[in-house]
């Protein structure tokens, strides 16, 4: 069946004529990204050669499809009724490349996944690095962000996300893990200063935080009995991200409220030591989430349940993470 096809009779032709999908993906990504230059990112390709593509596809149709000004790009009426054709087609396109994928049940074409920056590159990046090592067919795109993406607006097909999720429509999500988190310093530090016993005994030490915009998270802090306790602390030294704060805390500058993914190698060696408590407090889970669609394409499938495999347990979860002074 034609893809699409025009009332004109005198123009009635099918889009799978040769050349007539030409055209069809920069069409279809500027409409949703309402950018050349953002369509020619997804695509890997210049924006002139996606304005290009465009306006031969208009020639051949015989129809304005974009509404083009200095400030704004959209579809006209007929673009818009174009557009929806458009979509309709690659996922009947995407559905049959899945069950053909299927069958062969090796993972194959161009994977986009967008990472937390340190978790990402310390956890989850040498996963995918090992998944492209066995799998030569599989083309990876990553970007590290601690934003949170739009999956569809920014064509991603994957994300691994931290904390708890929101309601967005049209997302599906596997958890993976929970982040947990302790409390720590490095020896030297606690020789010079001395080990916290109490929370009360923390006003007195350089304390390094995490915060951004004015706000500084908490920490939470077990009682041993299984309740936790919100505690605000007044960082002397305050970080926007977790390796810079585990490079403050091994430098010896202070106590910091840190995650065992980050920790567990120098808690590991010695270089660091856990203080106050012995419990490993759950501060954020951590999901892998992808876009909706009927047929799950075998490339994504493939690689959220290596994740989901790999990370139950965590690696570092099985590192011994020991108690250090605590008494």
């Amino acid at each position: 069946m034609p893809l699409f096809k025009e009332e004109n009779s005198g123009k009635n032709r099918s889009m799978l004529e040769p050349g007539s999908l030409q055209g069809l993906l920069p069409f279809v990504h500027t409409v949703e990204t309402g950018s050349f230059t953002r369509a020619a990112q997804r695509l890997g390709v210049t924006a002139s050669a996606v304005g290009k593509a465009i306006a031969v596809m208009e020639a051949r149709l015989g129809v304005r499809l974009l509404n083009r000004t200095t400030r704004t790009l959209g579809p006209t009426v007929e673009g818009e009724a174009y557009y929806r054709a458009c979509v309709e087609a690659l996922a009947a396109l995407d559905a049959g490349q899945a069950q053909l994928a299927a069958h062969r049940r090796v993972p194959s074409g161009r994977l986009r996944i967008d990472l937390p920056l340190a978790f990402g590159r310390r956890c989850v990046a040498p996963i995918l690095f090992d998944i492209a090592a066995r799998h030569p067919d599989l083309t990876l795109d990553i970007s590290f962000n601690d934003r949170r993406v739009d999956l569809v607006q920014e064509g991603i097909d994957v994300a691994v996300r931290m904390g708890e999720l929101d309601n967005s429509a049209g997302l599906t999500a596997r958890r993976l893990c929970v982040q947990r988190s302790a409390i720590c310093a490095a020896a030297a530090y606690l020789d010079r200063h001395g080990r916290p016993r109490t929370t009360d005994d923390l006003d007195g030490h350089s304390l390094i935080v995490y915060g951004r915009d004015g706000f500084v998270t908490p920490w939470l802090i077990g009682d041993g009995e299984g309740r936790l306790k919100a505690y605000a602390p007044r960082g002397r030294i305050v970080l926007g991200h977790g390796e810079p704060m585990l490079d403050a805390v091994l430098g010896g500058c202070g106590i910091a409220f840190l995650p065992t993914w980050l920790i567990a190698e120098a808690l590991a060696s010695g270089r660091l030591e856990r203080v106050l408590s012995l419990d490993l407090v759950e501060t954020a889970p951590i999901h892998a989430i992808w876009p909706t669609t009927r047929t799950l394409a075998p490339k994504i499938r493939f690689t959220v349940d290596e994740l989901v495999d790999r990370f139950s347990p965590p690696a570092w979860e099985s590192t011994d993470l020991g108690d250090g002074n605590i008494r």
